[in-house]
């Protein structure tokens, strides 16, 4: 095995679950290991909405990405903390409107580098690039986006489920103000995570966090809200998940609904 070989397998850490892995596991996909799988149930088991909620921050990005693209007028996307590609990728709902969209994504879990020529499997109209790097590495993020997107034009900048994987101290709030201090006036930012409302929910996630090789951390829906400080909030504002400009089809589902909050905010 030569180095780089080493490097990689001992960053995925197959022993230990990862949350995008199993994130992936709760979304019905084949991408994660059974040290995935036995932590999904663990959390399903202390939590059994907790995969319906995955379905529903996954449901957010696309109407998001839809908004962003179709009412919005963005062609630019910045997706921080991207996660193992399924169906509705960012690429994939703004291309299917507008096929010149230009995407980067920004990961840091290594089996999502081996997915990444999936990812970049954009229209040819368009551009999607892929960069390797941790979220609290602001400066290499945007050196990085900024050979794809163009920085003097509004960029929707997506952050979501990504910034719950950060604890306090690690200042996740001024990392998000130093990412939106860099976009255009014009440029959104759409982000979503999960809420500390319920306390089997707190339960299930301090479980999880004493058996994972990554943590996340729930905020309280004022605590989320705060990340769009300085921007102008797009209507409804920073809600339930399910209740950010729902599918006129999407079947309601109460149970799960009040577990995440999510919102849109445009920079003036």
């Amino acid at each position: 095995m030569n180095d780089s070989s080493r490097s990689l397998t001992d960053r995925l850490q197959t022993d230990r679950p990862h949350s995008a892995r199993v994130w992936n596991y709760l979304l019905g996909g084949k991408d994660n290991y059974p040290v995935d799988a036995e932590s999904g149930d663990m959390i399903l088991r202390a939590f059994p909405d907790f995969a319906q909620i995955a379905r529903l921050q996954r449901a957010f990005l696309a109407r998001a990405v839809h908004f962003l693209t179709a009412e919005a007028g963005i062609r630019q996307f910045l997706d921080i903390g991207t996660g193992l590609p399924t169906a509705n990728n960012t690429h994939e709902v703004a291309q299917r409107l507008a096929p010149e969209c230009r995407v980067v994504y920004v990961d840091n879990d290594p089996l999502v580098l081996t997915h990444a020529r999936a990812l970049l499997a954009g229209t040819p109209e368009g551009e999607c690039a892929y960069i390797d790097a941790d979220v609290r590495d602001v400066d290499t993020i945007l050196e990085q986006a900024a050979r794809t997107l163009d920085f003097s034009r509004p960029i929707g900048l997506t952050m979501l489920g990504i910034m719950g994987q950060l604890p306090d101290e690690d200042g996740p709030w001024a990392i998000v103000d130093r990412l939106v201090a860099a976009l255009p006036s014009g440029s959104y930012l759409a982000l979503s995570d999960g809420t500390n409302t319920s306390e089997t929910l707190n339960a299930a996630i301090r479980t999880y966090n004493a058996n994972s090789a990554s943590s996340y951390h729930l905020r309280s829906p004022e605590q989320i809200a705060d990340f769009f400080h300085g921007l102008d909030l797009v209507d409804p504002g920073v809600v339930r998940t399910a209740a950010w400009r729902p599918d006129p089809d999407q079947p309601r589902d109460d149970a799960a609904q009040g577990h995440a909050a999510s919102g849109i905010g445009r920079k003036p």
